[in-house]
């Protein structure tokens, strides 16, 4: 299985517009960061979770080839804004591409973008979106996905653990406040974990730096990739205080899980 992270930043990207902050304006590529989402590849089973406002550049540049299936953490603009981009995948399915979220997510989607879900009006040149609603855990191909709830302000975003034959090899954690302890019992010794890691500072909403390395630590995670980072964080800089089970995730990097 194999995972590349198409953006590890925060909902407004780095650099930040109108800012000329050492972050903004670093030289060093892996403090350029699109909006999160990543790529999973299992076989020839291809599929993403999230369409960030960076959708189309993130698939240019990785060579997205098809997509089986769409998973969404939440409804919030920087994870679902790129949706329409999706376009070319659906007509390439056949005019079909399964979507996968929580209710209360797919109901967002439905709002924001009546117009692929609305049968009465919709075209086959639109977006064709299947809505899979996540109630529990559901397998695609080989792989097996366990929502997983997490507060992020007022609302509950769904993180993912991802099993392979039956073993967990990965958590998904971009957007929380904090993982609870009945989350944390789910995910304990998980070979990788990509989890919220905003900044240094407290945020109402996304866990610090230091929260998400003391949640790491607590749950005995093989290795760990920070990731929604904004441009406080110079990568190079902070990279290099970390322990060494624990690093920041750049844009492009691809790991084999």
């Amino acid at each position: 299985m194999r995972l590349t992270f198409l953006g590890t930043g925060t909902s407004q990207g780095v650099p930040l517009l109108t800012c000329s902050c050492r972050v903004c304006t670093s030289p060093d590529p892996r403090d350029r960061r699109f909006r999160s989402s990543i790529w999973i590849e299992e076989g020839p089973l291809s599929l993403i979770i999230d369409t960030s406002p960076d959708f189309r550049s993130q698939a240019l540049r990785a060579s997205i080839p098809h997509l089986d299936a769409v998973l969404y953490t939440h409804s919030h603009a920087d994870h679902i804004a790129g949706f329409d981009d999706l376009r070319s995948y659906s007509v390439k399915n056949g005019n079909r591409i399964p979507i996968y979220a929580d209710p209360f997510t797919l109901s967002r989607l439905e709002k924001a973008f009546d117009y692929a879900f609305d049968l009465k009006v919709r075209s086959p040149a639109y977006v064709c979106p299947e809505p899979h609603p996540i109630t529990g855990p559901f397998s695609l191909g080989p792989l097996t996905f366990t929502p997983l709830p997490v507060p992020h302000g007022r609302i509950t975003t769904t993180g993912f653990r991802v099993d392979l034959q039956n073993q967990p090899r990965l958590v998904y954690l971009p957007d929380c406040a904090a993982v609870p302890q009945e989350i944390r019992n789910l995910i304990r010794k998980i070979p990788t974990l990509i989890i919220d890691g905003l900044r240094e500072d407290p945020h109402p909403t996304h866990l610090t730096i230091a929260q998400a390395i003391e949640i790491s630590q607590d749950i005995q995670a093989g290795q760990t990739w920070l990731t929604h980072l904004t441009h406080q964080t110079l990568h190079a800089e902070r990279d290099a205080t970390l322990p060494p089970s624990v690093r920041l995730a750049y844009d492009s990097l691809q790991l084999t899980l």
